[in-house]
């Protein structure tokens, strides 16, 4: 789902000559030799569907509310809950009569529900970032996204504008991703190199935050992890006159100052792609307790079609695509050292975007995360289809591969005495598989995190757990949001011990990614409730906020919210406990 990619923008405004920068020449150069794959048979889930129901309302831009506004409660929501959801996503798809391309383009739109004593109230803003000041003093869209290239300056002449074919675009600053915590600051990210500091009470935009002034990379992911004692990990690119690198960040919990920001940032480890000019896109990764888990899959980005885009007149999207023919990689980085561990684990081709959890546990890594088997979809995400209806909906939905939940079981003590071609999985009854080719290379087949039944409600994404308690360690429930749409439709709690599963559902009315909040006192995984927002098309100024309680997955209230809000992406609850 919901994925933006647009990293590779800074790889302009570092690709100079010097030793940081990587020239057209070499890219040319590394584009254009064989890629090493190897053939994957492919098992693809595709749901059939007929007479999907219109969602355009949902991805339609809408107005802000910068001040907080009443919500009409019913049922009960309960009042040990003191805090706000924080959440992120696209609200507004044009400027004047310039429309965005892609639904990953929209500028960023932030929420808020603030939640005490049993009454909710709501506000929104819209990121105040150079991209979407600029766009608004001349109303059309000066900056590019990933998915729309910003049109030469009807004001200049025939030449002028031709030049501007060859200028190095800049880099989007519309964090519209994630809200992410660092040293006690709330951000607002997407995956370029800049973020946002906001206020989590007001929503207004503190300090715009770049990266690459602490780090040498080019961009971070929306989805870091967190120690129990704040230290923060996330995974960035960089660009280099030898290709690109895939980077781990490691930033400390503590801060210097009050106007500290991404101050001690440090990069704990480069790993090198298997072909330096088209780095696979990521966007998130697992960790363990011990361990920095990154997925290398066959998304793959063409350097050399992204960095002359602008010349061809393409936007970034075009230099994005999917090879079914190279084997995904799991790379395993020591949290302590800093060092990639020498055995790489290898499965067939799938597609990932966010992880379940990780945790070690008798010798193994069990890595659960949400995949397909088909990457083609980052790209279908357009506008016009998200807008679509009848016939032309339901087939670029039953095209699409669905996400299904699944675990990787890596044996962490691979030797030179390990034998070769033989199931080191030995835990009972699982049934993933974990094979020696080679003393450094293990070949791994998964198990489903689920059973058939799931496949009605068209696969699960946006998983979320009890990440206070349970993040890298054993667990037994997740939470998400089943996909029987172009978005999600459905409301899903998995028991990992049973592989059941209970479902809230409702016809017409979309939910939102789901929060977990633990109850006070909570003694057992489950004792809390779900947060999601629910959006409908089929009336105007009809969302609200659900509150399940996260055990039954029964409902206990709804604060309904008199305007309208476009579906987003990912959020957080802040707690004023």
């Amino acid at each position: 789902m919901h994925i933006v990619f647009i990293a590779l923008y800074n790889f302009f405004i570092h690709s100079s000559s010097s030793d940081q920068g990587c020239s057209l020449i070499s890219l040319y150069r590394m584009s254009s030799k064989k890629p090493q794959t190897i053939a994957a048979a492919q098992k693809t889930y595709f749901t059939k569907v007929h007479g999907l129901p219109n969602i355009t309302p949902l991805v339609n831009s809408v107005q802000e509310t910068p001040e907080p506004i009443p919500t009409t409660v019913k049922g009960t929501i309960p009042t040990w809950i003191h805090g706000s959801l924080l959440r992120n996503g696209p609200g507004k798809f044009e400027f004047g009569n310039q429309h965005y391309n892609h639904w990953f383009d929209g500028m960023a739109l932030m929420h808020r529900f603030q939640i005490e004593d049993g009454q909710v109230t709501y506000r929104s803003r819209f990121l105040c970032s150079d991209s979407y000041t600029q766009n608004s003093e001349r109303n059309r869209i000066i900056v590019s996204e990933f998915g729309t290239l910003a049109l030469p300056d009807p004001c200049k002449n025939f030449f002028q504008r031709f030049l501007s074919r060859f200028e190095m675009p800049k880099p989007t600053d519309n964090a519209s991703v994630n809200f992410v915590k660092y040293k006690g600051d709330y951000y607002v990210s997407t995956e370029t190199n800049c973020m946002h500091r906001v206020d989590p009470n007001t929503l207004e935009s503190k300090q715009k935050v770049d990266w690459s002034k602490f780090i040498a990379v080019n961009g971070a992911t929306a989805h870091p992890h967190f120690d129990p004692d704040g230290t923060a990990y996330n995974m960035g690119n960089s660009y280099r006159n030898k290709g690109a690198f895939y980077n781990i960040i490691r930033v400390p919990p503590e801060r210097d100052g009050p106007e500290d920001t991404l101050e001690g940032a440090k990069i704990l480890c480069s790993i090198a792609p298997l072909d330096k000019s088209k780095p696979s896109y990521y966007h998130s990764f697992g960790m363990s307790e011990n361990y920095v888990v990154f997925i290398e899959q066959p998304i793959k980005m063409d350097l050399f079609k992204i960095v002359t885009g602008r010349l061809r007149g393409k936007s970034l999207n075009e230099g994005v695509y999917w090879d079914p023919n190279q084997e995904t990689i799991f790379h395993l980085i020591d949290k302590q050292t800093g060092k990639e561990m020498p055995v790489k684990y290898y499965t067939k081709a799938l597609s990932t975007f966010h992880q379940i959890n990780a945790f070690e546990q008798d010798g193994f890594l069990m890595l659960d995360m949400c995949c397909s088997d088909d990457g083609q979809s980052i790209n279908n995400f357009l506008i016009q289809n998200l807008r679509q209806s009848g016939e032309a909906l339901d087939e670029m939905y039953n095209t699409m591969g669905r996400p299904y939940p699944r675990r990787f079981v890596l044996p962490l003590n691979i030797t030179s005495e390990t034998p070769l071609e033989q199931n080191l999985n030995t835990r009972p009854d699982s049934t993933a598989t974990a094979v020696c080719r080679t003393k450094n290379q293990v070949f791994c087949t998964f198990e489903d995190l689920h059973g058939e039944d799931l496949k009605d409600y068209g696969g699960l994404e946006f998983p979320q757990i009890n990440y206070a308690r349970y993040n890298t360690k054993p667990y037994r429930y997740y939470y998400g949001c089943g996909f029987r749409h172009l978005v999600g439709d459905s409301l899903i709690k998995m028991d990992l011990e049973s592989k059941k599963f209970k479902v809230w559902r409702q016809p017409d009315l979309y939910p939102s990614e789901p929060v977990f909040i633990l109850s006070p006192n909570a003694e057992e995984e489950d004792d809390g409730v779900i947060l999601s927002v629910i959006i409908t098309p089929v009336k105007d100024k009809s969302t609200f906020l659900l509150v399940l309680d996260a055990k039954t997955f029964e409902e206990l209230g709804r604060a309904e919210v008199p305007v309208n809000i476009p579906y987003g992406f990912h959020g957080v609850f802040n707690s004023s406990a």
